[in-house]
């Protein structure tokens, strides 16, 4: 009895040693992404700026189509995508120096934004949105 006890004892530690590095993993991403670079600034404050930069550059249409690109992303890591792919939109709006965010805008940003591994569920969501993505295949490669 005593046995079993000590390999449940032992396998809680492993569990949580284990919970924790994930947990420090993430955490170091975080901190990392946080550090400023050459420029001063870090990844997350240029992706704060461009956010603020174009609020008011989203019509309503865009807004949802953005919604509905992102919902295939698990509900925990939705809005840290969310706000990722709605900074480099913006960045491209405002080296494009446009007025408003437009659909070309924002899947070009979109596909930008999102890691390669991802393209094939991105490829699928436009696909049910049908919308064409051959104008946009150059950006699948990059």
């Amino acid at each position: 009895m005593s046995i079993i006890i000590d390999y449940i004892i032992i396998l809680w530690g492993f569990l949580l040693l284990g919970l924790m590095g994930i947990g420090g993993f993430f955490m170091f991403r975080k901190f990392l992404k946080r550090m400023p670079k050459e420029d001063g600034k870090s990844s997350l404050d240029w992706e704060e700026y461009y956010m603020k930069k174009t609020r008011n550059m989203w019509k309503k249409d865009e807004k949802n189509l953005l919604e509905e690109l992102v919902s295939p992303v698990p509900e925990l890591f939705r809005d840290v995508a969310r706000q990722k792919i709605a900074s480099k939109i913006g960045e491209i709006a405002l080296k494009k120096r446009k007025k408003v965010i437009t659909q070309d805008i924002l899947i070009e940003g979109y596909i930008l934004a999102t890691p390669k591994r991802d393209h094939k569920f991105l490829r699928k969501k436009l696909d049910q949105k049908e919308i064409d993505v051959t104008p946009y295949e150059h950006l699948f490669e990059q």
